[in-house]
Protein backbone atom coordinates (compact mmCIF):
# COMPACT_ATOMS: atom_id res chain seq x y z
CA UNK A 1 0.00 0.00 0.00
CA UNK A 2 1.60 3.34 -0.76
CA UNK A 3 0.38 6.91 -0.75
CA UNK A 4 -0.89 8.70 -3.59
CA UNK A 5 2.45 10.33 -4.48
CA UNK A 6 4.04 6.92 -4.24
CA UNK A 7 6.70 5.38 -2.05
CA UNK A 8 9.62 7.24 -1.43
CA UNK A 9 11.61 4.14 -1.59
CA UNK A 10 11.19 5.00 -5.52
CA UNK A 11 13.08 7.69 -5.65
CA UNK A 12 16.77 6.46 -4.21
CA UNK A 13 18.19 5.64 -7.25
CA UNK A 14 16.99 4.77 -11.23
CA UNK A 15 18.83 1.21 -11.54
CA UNK A 16 15.65 -0.38 -11.22
CA UNK A 17 13.74 0.76 -14.79
CA UNK A 18 12.82 3.79 -13.18
CA UNK A 19 12.31 2.85 -9.86
CA UNK A 20 14.93 2.31 -7.31
CA UNK A 21 17.09 -0.84 -6.89
CA UNK A 22 15.88 -0.75 -3.65
CA UNK A 23 11.88 -0.97 -4.59
CA UNK A 24 12.32 -3.04 -7.15
CA UNK A 25 14.74 -5.88 -4.63
CA UNK A 26 11.59 -5.71 -2.41
CA UNK A 27 8.87 -5.77 -3.95
CA UNK A 28 9.07 -7.51 -7.15
CA UNK A 29 6.05 -9.77 -7.91
CA UNK A 30 3.74 -7.74 -5.49
CA UNK A 31 0.63 -5.73 -6.27
CA UNK A 32 -0.25 -2.36 -5.24
CA UNK A 33 -2.58 -0.49 -4.49
CA UNK A 34 -3.13 3.06 -3.77
CA UNK A 35 -4.92 4.61 -0.79
CA UNK A 36 -5.77 7.79 1.14
CA UNK A 37 -6.53 6.43 4.64
CA UNK A 38 -7.92 9.79 5.86
CA UNK A 39 -10.84 9.13 3.76
CA UNK A 40 -13.67 7.39 4.70
CA UNK A 41 -13.64 5.45 1.07
CA UNK A 42 -10.21 4.25 1.30
CA UNK A 43 -10.38 3.51 4.50
CA UNK A 44 -12.90 0.98 4.17
CA UNK A 45 -11.34 -0.39 1.26
CA UNK A 46 -9.10 -1.34 3.27
CA UNK A 47 -10.73 -3.10 6.07
CA UNK A 48 -12.69 -5.09 3.35
CA UNK A 49 -8.96 -6.08 2.34
CA UNK A 50 -7.63 -7.09 5.95
CA UNK A 51 -10.70 -8.84 6.43
CA UNK A 52 -9.74 -11.47 3.83
CA UNK A 53 -6.05 -11.24 5.01
CA UNK A 54 -4.14 -13.97 6.54
CA UNK A 55 -1.52 -11.68 7.24
CA UNK A 56 -1.39 -7.90 7.97
CA UNK A 57 2.24 -5.78 8.17
CA UNK A 58 2.50 -2.50 8.73
CA UNK A 59 5.87 -0.24 9.87
CA UNK A 60 4.15 2.79 10.13
CA UNK A 61 5.21 4.99 13.64
CA UNK A 62 4.46 3.27 16.87
CA UNK A 63 0.45 4.35 17.19
CA UNK A 64 0.37 5.82 13.62
CA UNK A 65 -2.18 3.21 12.10
CA UNK A 66 -4.51 2.74 15.25
CA UNK A 67 -5.16 6.57 14.87
CA UNK A 68 -5.92 5.80 11.43
CA UNK A 69 -8.91 3.47 12.61
CA UNK A 70 -6.82 0.31 12.48
CA UNK A 71 -5.41 -1.08 15.64
CA UNK A 72 -4.21 -4.15 15.31
CA UNK A 73 -6.32 -5.83 18.33
CA UNK A 74 -9.28 -4.81 16.94
CA UNK A 75 -8.36 -6.11 13.64
CA UNK A 76 -7.96 -9.67 15.16
CA UNK A 77 -11.02 -9.28 16.79
CA UNK A 78 -13.45 -8.94 13.52
CA UNK A 79 -10.65 -11.47 11.86
CA UNK A 80 -9.46 -14.04 14.57
CA UNK A 81 -7.34 -15.79 12.15
CA UNK A 82 -5.40 -12.83 11.01
CA UNK A 83 -1.91 -12.61 11.93
CA UNK A 84 -1.02 -8.69 12.55
CA UNK A 85 2.96 -8.11 12.42
CA UNK A 86 3.76 -4.51 13.69
CA UNK A 87 7.68 -3.70 12.09
CA UNK A 88 9.07 -0.34 14.61
CA UNK A 89 12.40 1.31 14.53
CA UNK A 90 12.60 0.36 18.62
CA UNK A 91 9.49 -0.70 20.01
CA UNK A 92 6.35 1.00 20.80
CA UNK A 93 7.25 1.89 24.73
CA UNK A 94 6.51 6.02 24.90
CA UNK A 95 10.15 6.45 25.65
CA UNK A 96 11.26 5.68 22.04
CA UNK A 97 7.72 5.37 19.75
CA UNK A 98 8.66 8.78 18.48
CA UNK A 99 12.63 8.06 17.70
CA UNK A 100 13.18 7.81 14.09
CA UNK A 101 15.01 4.24 12.88
CA UNK A 102 16.97 4.85 9.77
CA UNK A 103 19.57 1.97 9.49
CA UNK A 104 22.87 3.88 9.68
CA UNK A 105 21.41 5.02 13.60
CA UNK A 106 19.88 1.54 14.60
CA UNK A 107 23.60 0.04 13.15
CA UNK A 108 25.34 2.79 15.39
CA UNK A 109 22.90 2.57 18.62
CA UNK A 110 22.99 -1.22 18.79
CA UNK A 111 27.09 -1.71 18.51
CA UNK A 112 27.11 -2.61 15.22
CA UNK A 113 29.33 -0.10 13.58
CA UNK A 114 31.74 0.01 16.89
CA UNK A 115 33.13 -3.41 15.76
CA UNK A 116 33.10 -2.80 12.06
CA UNK A 117 35.83 -1.05 9.97
CA UNK A 118 39.53 -0.39 10.34
CA UNK A 119 41.44 0.28 14.01
CA UNK A 120 41.21 4.46 12.81
CA UNK A 121 37.60 4.44 11.46
CA UNK A 122 34.20 3.03 12.11
CA UNK A 123 32.65 1.41 9.46
CA UNK A 124 29.01 1.23 8.25
CA UNK A 125 28.23 -2.06 6.91
CA UNK A 126 28.17 -1.80 3.03
CA UNK A 127 24.08 -2.82 2.81
CA UNK A 128 21.12 -1.68 4.68
CA UNK A 129 21.62 -4.88 7.14
CA UNK A 130 19.22 -4.16 9.86
CA UNK A 131 16.45 -2.99 7.48
CA UNK A 132 16.71 -6.47 5.62
CA UNK A 133 17.36 -8.16 8.53
CA UNK A 134 13.96 -7.19 10.23
CA UNK A 135 12.39 -8.07 7.22
CA UNK A 136 13.83 -11.25 7.43
CA UNK A 137 13.18 -11.76 10.96
CA UNK A 138 9.13 -10.55 10.76
CA UNK A 139 9.50 -13.14 7.82
CA UNK A 140 9.90 -15.56 9.69
CA UNK A 141 8.05 -14.73 12.52
CA UNK A 142 4.83 -15.22 10.09
CA UNK A 143 6.00 -18.49 8.56
CA UNK A 144 5.90 -19.70 12.65
CA UNK A 145 2.47 -18.01 13.35
CA UNK A 146 0.91 -19.85 10.06
CA UNK A 147 2.13 -22.82 11.27
CA UNK A 148 0.55 -22.37 14.72
CA UNK A 149 -2.83 -20.88 13.68
CA UNK A 150 -3.40 -24.37 11.17
CA UNK A 151 -3.35 -25.93 14.67
CA UNK A 152 -5.01 -23.12 16.74
CA UNK A 153 -7.01 -21.09 14.32
CA UNK A 154 -6.60 -18.45 15.85
CA UNK A 155 -4.18 -15.76 14.48
CA UNK A 156 -0.74 -14.26 16.35
CA UNK A 157 0.09 -10.23 17.36
CA UNK A 158 3.96 -9.83 16.02
CA UNK A 159 6.12 -7.17 16.88
CA UNK A 160 9.28 -6.78 15.87
CA UNK A 161 11.66 -3.79 15.80
CA UNK A 162 15.01 -3.15 14.44
CA UNK A 163 17.11 -2.03 17.34
CA UNK A 164 16.24 -5.79 18.73
CA UNK A 165 17.29 -7.60 15.73
CA UNK A 166 20.64 -5.65 15.79
CA UNK A 167 20.85 -6.22 19.40
CA UNK A 168 20.13 -9.85 19.05
CA UNK A 169 23.20 -9.88 16.55
CA UNK A 170 25.25 -8.71 19.22
CA UNK A 171 24.93 -11.71 21.62
CA UNK A 172 28.63 -12.61 20.84
CA UNK A 173 30.41 -9.26 21.21
CA UNK A 174 28.56 -8.44 24.23
CA UNK A 175 29.49 -11.89 25.94
CA UNK A 176 33.45 -11.19 25.00
CA UNK A 177 32.72 -7.55 26.28
CA UNK A 178 31.47 -8.33 29.58
CA UNK A 179 32.56 -12.50 30.54
CA UNK A 180 36.04 -11.64 28.32
CA UNK A 181 38.90 -9.84 27.63
CA UNK A 182 36.43 -6.95 26.35
CA UNK A 183 34.88 -6.24 23.01
CA UNK A 184 36.12 -7.44 19.80
CA UNK A 185 38.43 -4.82 18.37
CA UNK A 186 38.08 -3.19 14.92
CA UNK A 187 40.34 -5.32 12.55
CA UNK A 188 38.98 -4.37 9.02
CA UNK A 189 38.96 -7.61 6.62
CA UNK A 190 40.99 -9.68 9.75
CA UNK A 191 38.64 -11.56 12.25
CA UNK A 192 39.16 -10.23 16.28
CA UNK A 193 39.28 -13.68 17.19
CA UNK A 194 40.48 -16.61 14.53
CA UNK A 195 43.51 -15.92 12.57
CA UNK A 196 45.11 -16.26 10.22
CA UNK A 197 42.18 -14.47 8.73
CA UNK A 198 42.00 -11.81 5.74
CA UNK A 199 43.69 -10.55 3.07
CA UNK A 200 47.07 -11.34 1.57
CA UNK A 201 48.92 -9.79 -1.51
CA UNK A 202 50.45 -11.69 -3.60
CA UNK A 203 53.10 -11.38 -6.42
CA UNK A 204 50.94 -10.60 -9.14
CA UNK A 205 49.99 -7.62 -7.34
CA UNK A 206 46.45 -9.04 -6.77
CA UNK A 207 45.08 -9.80 -3.09
CA UNK A 208 43.88 -13.44 -1.86
CA UNK A 209 42.06 -13.94 1.30
CA UNK A 210 42.54 -16.37 3.67
CA UNK A 211 40.11 -18.12 6.19
CA UNK A 212 41.48 -20.21 8.64
CA UNK A 213 38.83 -22.17 10.69
CA UNK A 214 40.20 -25.29 12.48
CA UNK A 215 44.17 -26.72 13.08
CA UNK A 216 44.17 -28.97 10.53
CA UNK A 217 43.39 -26.30 7.84
CA UNK A 218 46.01 -23.99 9.56
CA UNK A 219 48.32 -27.33 8.88
CA UNK A 220 47.06 -27.85 5.18
CA UNK A 221 47.69 -24.17 4.41
CA UNK A 222 51.65 -24.23 5.90
CA UNK A 223 52.31 -27.82 4.77
CA UNK A 224 50.77 -28.39 1.19
CA UNK A 225 50.20 -24.52 0.12
CA UNK A 226 53.30 -22.87 1.23
CA UNK A 227 55.92 -25.80 1.67
CA UNK A 228 56.31 -24.56 5.08
CA UNK A 229 56.10 -27.02 7.93
CA UNK A 230 58.09 -25.06 10.25
CA UNK A 231 56.24 -22.38 10.16
CA UNK A 232 52.98 -25.25 11.08
CA UNK A 233 54.94 -26.62 13.81
CA UNK A 234 56.27 -22.91 14.96
CA UNK A 235 54.42 -22.78 19.18
CA UNK A 236 54.05 -19.38 18.66
CA UNK A 237 51.14 -20.44 16.74
CA UNK A 238 50.35 -24.27 18.13
CA UNK A 239 46.69 -23.35 18.87
CA UNK A 240 44.15 -20.03 17.32
CA UNK A 241 44.45 -18.55 20.90
CA UNK A 242 48.52 -18.83 20.42
CA UNK A 243 48.13 -17.14 16.72
CA UNK A 244 45.82 -14.53 17.75
CA UNK A 245 48.58 -13.19 20.20
CA UNK A 246 51.08 -13.93 17.81
CA UNK A 247 49.26 -12.54 15.12
CA UNK A 248 51.99 -9.59 13.93
CA UNK A 249 54.53 -12.11 14.19
CA UNK A 250 52.04 -13.96 12.20
CA UNK A 251 51.57 -11.76 9.89
CA UNK A 252 54.95 -10.76 9.03
CA UNK A 253 55.75 -14.92 8.17
CA UNK A 254 52.65 -15.58 5.74
CA UNK A 255 53.01 -12.19 4.24
CA UNK A 256 56.58 -12.78 3.02
CA UNK A 257 55.05 -16.17 1.55
CA UNK A 258 51.98 -15.28 -0.20
CA UNK A 259 53.72 -12.09 -1.32
CA UNK A 260 56.21 -14.50 -3.34
CA UNK A 261 53.57 -16.87 -4.78
CA UNK A 262 51.17 -15.92 -7.52
CA UNK A 263 47.33 -15.77 -6.80
CA UNK A 264 46.16 -18.66 -9.08
CA UNK A 265 48.64 -20.63 -7.44
CA UNK A 266 47.34 -20.56 -3.94
CA UNK A 267 43.95 -20.53 -4.96
CA UNK A 268 43.91 -24.03 -6.00
CA UNK A 269 45.73 -25.87 -3.25
CA UNK A 270 43.06 -23.84 -0.49
CA UNK A 271 39.77 -24.54 -2.11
Amino acid sequence: MERSTGDFARGYDRAGRGDSSYFAWTNHGKESIVLDLKTDEDAQLLHRLIDRADVFVQNLAPGAFARLGFDTTELRAHNPRLITCDISGYGESEAVADKKAYDLLVQAESGLIGISGGANELGRIGISIVDIGAGITAYTAVLEALVTRAVSNTGSALKVSLFDVAAEWMTVPFAQHVHGDGGPARVGLRHPTIAPYGAYETADGRLTLLAVQNEREWELLCINVLGRPDIASDPRYGSNNDRVANRGLLELDLSNEILNARRDHLSGPTR
